[in-house]
């Protein structure tokens, strides 16, 4: 994505571009905090408008207190588009559309009731306080948890289907056990049951009265302890295995310039998961 306008630009449009997308000036660092700030605050504002006392006390300027959030990020948003190479391009990036959907709420509050409540998307903004605290050296392991993650993909979505079979298994014994004199009134409730009493949640709104579905509860209790281990192990394995960790192949130091995961071969020229070349 084309962020940089290039040199081209005017020295106007240049600064503003360093300032907004940077975090290398205090300039660049004193925007984004206090675009933060404006962030926690407007998402906070939000949720006590939703408690009743709150919104009694603050009903009389609680629309212009909104408004005011979204001037300051609808202008802001302008100037990232002003400021950018490719307007189009930022506006569709993933930061685009998140700062399109945290001022949109309340335009459509003009159109329709209740649709300013919206605005807690906004949270999600608070992402860029990645960039703030430089947290992006940390993209290694990141990305190495993310590879985790795709390569026991395949082992856990087996894992996954035979969790279902078993709870639609138990589900359906346990509707033939209690019958909808004691709640269980179908199937499909039932396996409701065996999901929220496999996974320990157990809230307490259906509960076995004979004792053959308090012994067959028991065993799903059981049987979800164990359950729930076996998602960490299968990630835990993969990432042991991952390039530059622990656990992975010895002898290897070099760290690819696209992706930044460490550990290839001495003669390896291009990143085997990436594509980019690799550091000497």
């Amino acid at each position: 994505m084309a962020l940089d306008p290039g040199p081209a630009a005017s020295p106007l449009r240049r600064y503003l571009y360093v300032v907004i997308f940077g975090t290398h000036t205090r300039a660049g660092r004193a925007f984004d905090v206090v675009l933060l700030w404006l962030i926690v605050l407007s998402v906070l504002w939000v949720a006590m408008d939703s408690v009743a006392s709150f919104h009694q006390q603050v009903s009389s300027y609680a629309p212009g207190v909104e408004w005011l959030f979204t001037t300051i990020f609808t202008l802001e948003f302008v100037l990232r588009l002003i400021c950018v190479g490719s307007p189009l391009a930022y506006a569709r990036s993933f930061f685009g559309i998140v700062d399109v959907l945290s001022i949109l709420p309340s335009y459509l509050d003009m159109l329709m009731d209740g649709g300013h409540t919206f605005v807690i998307v906004r949270a999600i903004r608070l992402l860029r306080i990645f960039r703030v605290l430089k947290l992006a050296r940390h993209s290694d392991a990141s990305r190495q948890l993310l590879m985790a993650l795709t390569e026991s993909w395949p082992k856990i979505s087996v894992f996954l289907y035979a969790v279902l079979a078993l709870v639609s298994v138990f589900g359906a014994v346990m509707y033939l056990i209690e019958g909808e004199q004691n709640g269980f009134t179908s199937i499909p409730q039932s396996i409701y049951w065996a999901i929220v009493t496999m996974t320990t949640v157990g809230y307490g709104d259906m509960a076995p009265k004979t004792p053959l579905g308090q012994a067959v509860s028991g065993a799903v209790m059981i049987l979800g302890y164990a359950i729930i281990a076996v998602p960490t192990g299968i990630v835990s394995a993969q990432l042991s295995q991952m390039p530059g960790t622990s656990g992975a192949p010895e002898g290897r130091s070099k760290q690819c310039q696209g992706c930044g995961v460490a550990g290839h071969d001495m003669d390896a020229v291009y990143c085997k998961y990436c594509g980019s070349e690799v550091e000497d």
